[in-house]
């Protein structure tokens, strides 16, 4: 899977949201301002030139949706990220996360909870 720029993955969130839509949808859901129209058009060709979007065609307007779900993307992304900045080691991942002055002490005991689900889990 490739890495999105952060425009096309501004784009991409909203795409998930609306599940489809056409140009000026994608650009209503823009905080204000928007960018332009044709900014958005270009974009989202790229998007399909990358086979990450495709569209239905409805007369000579062309309607988009998401080739791929948020959850595969993010999956590939923490992958890479996983393997780029912590040689693909979890406990390097909770001891970056673990040296965070500001982490709420409610997020500690959650991923301390999500780890102990997990370590159940692979022991079955």
């Amino acid at each position: 899977m490739v890495t999105l720029t952060k425009a096309e993955e501004r784009i991409m969130k909203i795409l998930w949201d609306l599940e489809r839509g056409f140009i000026k949808d994608i650009q209503e859901h823009f905080p204000h301002p928007a960018p332009p129209y044709n900014t958005i058009s270009t974009i989202v060709r790229v998007l399909v030139k990358k086979e990450i979007v495709s569209f239905k065609t409805y007369g000579g307007s062309y309607q988009y949706f998401p080739l791929i779900t948020r959850e595969e993307y993010r999956s590939d992304q923490m992958g890479r990220l996983m393997n780029n900045y912590f040689g693909n080691s979890l406990s390097e991942v909770v001891n970056f996360f673990s040296e965070k002055k500001d982490l709420d002490i409610d997020e500690v005991d959650e991923a301390l909870r999500m780890l102990e689900d997990l370590k159940q889990r692979k022991k079955k």
